[in-house]
């Protein structure tokens, strides 16, 4: 299965944080799904590192180069993304997760969130 982590929770993976459920690790070493990162989620946290609003131990390279280190696929923003965000229906308001959320329809990917708000698309959702 492809599966497309939400910002906080790719954070919270690599910070091995207690807020990952049970079924999100077991997802994610899960050798038969293909893990995905969307560069919006990289985007997202290079803003909160530079506002100081969250740290991550070496900055944004180091989370880049994790993001690697653990097979990952970084995922850019296509056109075929930026044209599913103008017909998303607008039930979450912040441009990040809008993103996220249309990557996983135009891709096909379930997304792995906690986000009550990205879960009212019609999307399979794994938390």
């Amino acid at each position: 299965m492809d599966i497309i982590l939400d910002t906080h929770a790719v954070i919270w993976f690599f910070e091995d944080n207690k807020r990952l459920s049970k079924t999100a690790i077991d997802t994610i070493y899960n050798l038969e799904n293909m893990i995905y990162v969307s560069s919006a989620s990289v985007w997202e946290l290079a803003i909160k590192l530079s506002t100081g609003k969250l740290v991550f131990d070496g900055g944004i390279e180091n989370f880049i180069e994790t993001i690697y280190k653990n097979e990952f696929e970084l995922l850019g923003i296509s056109p075929k993304h930026i044209k599913m965000v103008a017909v998303l229906p607008f039930i979450h308001r912040d441009p990040f997760d809008r993103m996220i959320v249309a990557q996983a329809i135009a891709e096909d990917m379930a997304i792995m969130t906690v986000d009550e708000n990205v879960v009212k698309y019609e999307i399979m959702s794994i938390w």
